[in-house]
Parts: C-alpha cells; structure tokens; sequence
C-alpha cells in the first residue's frame, strides 16, 4: 500500500512538470493570461507534488519514541501547505486580470491552434490523474494524496475555462481571456477552500463524521458490552485512532472482561478499516444482581477468599453468612480487622439493617510439602470410609482414595458415586457428614474433601 502512494505520487511529479512547460511555453507565445495563469497553477501543483511525495514517505513511518500515534500528520500539514499555495496563486491572477481587463489595450492574445492543442491535452491528463490519485487516496485514507487529486480535478476545470476564454478570442471578445483567467482563479480558491477546511479538521482531530453512530452500532453488537459510555474518535491518514469506554457487568471474572475488551478492539478492526482501538471497560451493577452476586462483588474486590454464603429474609431482616479465608500467620485482631472491614462493606452495600456474620478460618497454605501415605495406610482409610458410608448407603463405590502426609497432618482425597436424581444439596451434606465422621475417626487426619459422581 505504502508503495502504491509513493508510484502515484511520483508519476503527478511527472505530469504537472510536463503541464508546466508546455502551459507556460504557449501563454509566452500567445500572450495569455489564462494560460499563463494555468501555467502558474501547474507550477504550483509540482511544488504540491513534490511535497506530496515526501509527505506521502514520511507518513509511512511507524511510530517511536517522539511520535507515538505515527507520522501520518505530515500528510496535513503539506496540504495545508499546498491549499495556502492555491490561494497565493489566485490573488496574483485576479489582480493581474482586473488590469487587463481595465487596461485591454496593452495586452494582444492570440488563440492559436497550440494554445487549443495545449489546453486539450491538458484536460485529458488532468482527468486521468485526478482519478488515479482519487482511486489510492481513497483506498489508503491519504489527505495528502486527496490534496494532489483535488488540484488535477480543480486545473480540468481551469483548463476547460481557458478553452472557452480561447474560444472567445478567436471571435474577437478581447475580455474573454481575463474573465476564463477570472474563473480560474474562482474555481482555484473554492478548491483550496474544500481542502483547507479538511485539513484543518484533521490538525484539530475533529472527529469523522457519523463515527460515533458508527462505533457504537458495532460495539454494541458485542456480547457481553452493557452499554457505550464514551466514544472519542480521530482519523489520522488512513488510521482511525478510537478511544471508548465501555460499561461491563461488575460480577464477570477479569478473564471475561479481559475477553470482552478483545472482541470489541476485534470488532471495531473488522468493521472500520485502520482503526486502532483503546477499549476501557467500567464495571457496573445490574437490576438482575443477586445478593450473592454482590457479596462476592465486594470479597473479590477486597482481594478476600470467601465460601460457604448464605443469604437468609428473617421478618423482613436480611442475614448474612460466610466463611472467610485468611493466612494463617494473621494475628487475631490482624483477622478481625478484615472481618470487620468486609462486614461494613457488605453492610453499606445491601443496607444498614443487613445482619452480617463472618467465620474467620485459615487458608490452606498453597506450597505445603507432602507427600505419599505407605500403601497400608491407604487401604486402612479406604477400609474406614467404605464401612462409615455404608452406614447411610446413599454414597457407594468409595474409590480413588489418595493419602498425602503434611507436617500439619493427613489429607485424604476420595470419590464416590450417588443416585444422579439426588440434589446437589442433599449430596453435599452426606459427603460433608463422611468428611467429619472420617476426621473423628482417626485424628491424624486433618482434611478430607470427597468429590461426589453420579452412578451410570
């Protein structure tokens, strides 16, 4: 892409020299100030052209460390450049055609066949250049190239103007070529006005128009996005620099946020060519949160590990319950305060009237050293936990019992299988009486955690 804009570019060098030459060889000749007037303006696009192409080399550099959102600036800035040429261009040829036109006598013009010749092929290579640059500006979002496609666009019209100013001469209208120069020089500015203003909303970062529909359209299509809170766009060259915020449900792990984020920069990428999305999210509570959706909210927030949350309407009272998890090295009162911090939380959170009650109890410590209990060992706690179980008869097939020896005691791993009807609460309490029975059992043990699975 970057090198299709330097061939483009380089091939309007080529074509404005030509025009200028020939242009201004003739306007000598015949004494035209239309034609010289074109001959100033393809002067003028050379030097446009030229600065086009090195523009166009500039902004294809990648960003670093002084210019972070890249170069494609540079593009405006030489168009800006190019448009204040136009309108210098035009106050020189307005001013020299109201002298004509007061003083017509000092100034013979001769429409000769090379003039007619000129101006003709003038038109025709203006029309092929206008479309080949509008052809790759707008495929590669390049202001400076637009520019270059705008000036060949603005000298068909200029070129068409002289012809009939020609024209007009040849019957022996003496004004006609300073009125034709008159509306070169009209059709000059209305051309650098168009550019200007573009030029100038770009310098400004005046943002694309209907991106913000645009953006929001697609973003919102996006599962998980709630809603677009705010959406800040710029086009710089063919980038499209995007800045949103986007309102996510405040309960979803940071894993599903994280995703969230990806999907919408995907979209954005998918659906506007050259964006560059930054996507932040603002976590926000829905109408359909539960109490228990809060509550573990509120632990996750705090960083706290905690379990076993029961929520219970007691005469209009909401109570509160859970376990919380601390290292094990807190002091009490170290404990306690956290306690007491995640209480008033969840207190501010649901109400002043909520009841809230914490069990405070150690977590497991994650790099423990263990290992292996003798085989003996294993079918001595294999041999109690069938007998325990088969006690209620609801859990059946004990089986994969594994037994680690820690310093702090033994931890017994085991499955069982239960009737697939049963209810995971029902289920939960008879592992959870086996777990304690089997504890009671034999007092070397310190943690047993069954895994429940359904007969086939």
């Amino acid at each position: 892409m970057q090198e299709q804009k330097e061939q483009v570019a380089l091939s309007s060098i080529a074509a404005s020299a030509a025009m200028t030459i020939a242009k201004g060889v003739v306007g000598l000749a015949t004494g035209s100030l239309a034609i010289l007037s074109e001959a100033g303006h393809s002067l003028i696009d050379l030097g446009a052209a030229i600065m086009t192409y090195a523009a166009v080399r500039v902004s294809g550099k990648p960003a670093d460390e002084e210019h972070h959102y890249g170069h494609g600036k540079v593009e405006s800035v030489s168009a800006l450049g190019e448009t204040a040429l136009l309108f210098l261009l035009s106050g020189i040829v307005i001013w020299e055609a109201v002298k004509r036109l007061v003083d017509h006598e000092s100034h013979e013009v001769s429409a000769t066949y090379w003039a007619f010749a000129v101006m003709a092929g003038s038109v025709l290579i203006d029309f092929f250049r206008s479309r080949a640059l509008s052809r790759v500006a707008k495929a590669t979002q390049s202001q400076a190239l637009e520019a270059d496609a705008l000036h060949f666009s603005s000298d068909l019209w200029a070129s068409l103007a002289v012809i009939i100013g020609l024209i007009g001469v040849r019957f022996g209208l003496w004004w006609a070529d300073s009125v034709a120069a008159l509306a070169v020089a009209l059709l000059v500015c209305v051309a650098g006005w168009r550019l200007g203003r573009r030029t100038i909303e770009t310098l400004t970062d005046t943002a694309p128009a209907g991106a913000t529909a645009n953006i929001t359209d697609i973003v919102k299509d996006v599962a998980g996005v709630v809603d677009v809170e705010r959406v800040r766009a710029r086009a710089v060259g063919e980038t499209t620099f995007i800045d949103l915020t986007v309102a996510v449900n405040r309960t979803l792990p940071l894993d599903r946020v994280t995703a969230i984020k990806l999907a919408v920069g995907d979209a954005l990428r998918a659906g506007i060519p050259g964006a560059e999305p930054i996507v932040t999210t603002d976590p926000v509570a829905l109408d359909n949160e539960t109490v228990l959706d809060r509550v573990m909210v509120i632990a996750r927030n705090r960083a706290l590990a905690v379990h076993h949350v029961t929520v219970h309407n007691i005469r209009d009272k909401l109570a509160v319950a859970l376990d919380l998890e601390v290292d094990g090295k807190l002091s009490l009162m170290a404990a306690h305060e956290l306690a007491d911090g995640l209480e008033d939380a969840i207190a501010e959170e649901l109400g002043p009237g909520v009841e809230v009650e914490t069990h405070i109890e150690p977590l497991q410590p994650e790099d423990a050293l263990g290992r292996e209990a003798p085989p003996e060992r294993v079918i001595a706690v294999k041999t109690a936990l069938a007998e325990l179980a088969a006690q209620d008869r609801a859990l059946r097939n004990i089986h994969d019992v594994r037994v680690r020896e820690t310093d702090d005691g033994e931890i017994v791993n085991f499955h069982c299988r239960v009737d697939p009807e049963m209810t995971v609460q029902t289920v939960h309490e008879k592992v959870d009486a086996l777990e304690r029975a089997l504890k009671e059992h034999s007092s070397m043990i310190k943690r047993v955690i069954g895994h429940a699975e359904p007969m086939r």
